[in-house]
């Protein structure tokens, strides 16, 4: 089963939960993930179990699948947790050294990666920057964490980003990860007591160019450098999350310096036991100016294929 947060027909948001044949049950009295965020992991097991046993209230075709993020949530990001991602920052900086420090130091890097009304989902576009040469998805593994730092569930993210940007100075690196279409997270959330065994899964990546495949690799978590919950508990040390947060653990995919993501490809994500997210790709800031209106209006966001 899957936490959920979708639009009805009259653009009414809730947040539910998405079991076995496309059927959504609706949380009684709770309308934001955020509020979600809010509960002890042992307060939301409970919920959720109550749930799963009250009939259906939605179909999934019925609705807008949203991203399971709103109110004051945050997505943040880390990086260099891959030895291929140190590897890559390393190839692609003019400051090769501060890439090798961070893999090895006790501090991770960390930034912010998007607010709520700034994240795209499943069948929605991620962009790449005019302005920027080189670009590529990063698919990544995302924790799920509620205000009490407590690991409730995982989710797939892409973590667009631009390598030509950062590479030329890594104070650019707002820039390069920071945009309008630059962040995509799978519209379900994957309950962190439904996995067995988190540091070991499977994250699959394909970009499709038409017919063709343009860029094919897979990797597991256990590559992973910093564990999940110690890029957890680095988060949670400089601030408060009221209403929970989503940390994209970094990505040990990363292609070489001649592919760049062109508009019209496809960026398909699996990630085992957790989910999918597939995003075509566009060009420019134009391309995505319906994310202002879709803030208020989720009838507003593109239609998926």
């Amino acid at each position: 089963m899957h936490i959920v947060r979708f639009a009805d027909h009259d653009d009414k948001v809730h947040s539910g939960l998405l079991t076995g044949g496309g059927q959504i049950t609706r949380f009684e009295g709770v309308e934001h993930i955020a509020e979600l965020m809010t509960l002890r992991a042992a307060e939301l097991t409970a919920l959720v179990t109550e749930t799963a046993s009250h009939a259906s209230t939605h179909s999934v075709g019925e609705v807008t699948l949203l991203p399971p993020v709103d109110r004051r949530m945050e997505v943040w990001a880390a990086g260099v947790t891959y030895r291929r991602s140190r590897e890559a920052r390393v190839e692609e900086s003019t400051e090769r050294s501060v890439y090798e420090k961070v893999y090895d130091a006790e501090r991770p890097e960390l930034f912010l990666k998007a607010q709520p009304w700034r994240v795209v989902t499943y069948g929605e576009p991620v962009a790449v920057r005019a302005d920027s040469p080189l670009n590529v998805p990063e698919p990544e593994l995302g924790v799920v964490v509620n205000r009490h730092a407590e690991t409730i569930g995982y989710t797939v993210i892409n973590d667009v980003s631009s390598r030509s940007i950062e590479g030329e100075n890594p104070l650019y690196l707002p820039q390069a990860k920071i945009y309008a279409g630059s962040c995509a997270v799978s519209p379900v959330i994957r309950p962190a007591w439904e996995i067995a065994d988190p540091p070991a899964l499977d994250i699959a990546m394909t970009v499709r160019r038409g017919a063709d495949t343009a860029f094919q690799a897979s990797i597991s978590t256990e590559a992973l450098h910093r564990s999940p919950g110690e890029l957890v508990r680095c988060l949670f040390e400089g601030q408060p999350f009221p209403d929970g947060a989503i940390l994209a653990t970094g990505t040990g995919i990363v292609p070489d310096m001649d592919f760049t993501l062109l508009a019209g490809d496809v960026v398909d994500i699996e990630i085992s036991e957790v989910g999918q997210l597939a995003t075509p790709v566009v060009a420019g800031l134009d391309a995505m100016e319906w994310l202002v209106t879709a803030a208020e209006k989720p009838s507003a966001r593109p239609r998926r294929s």
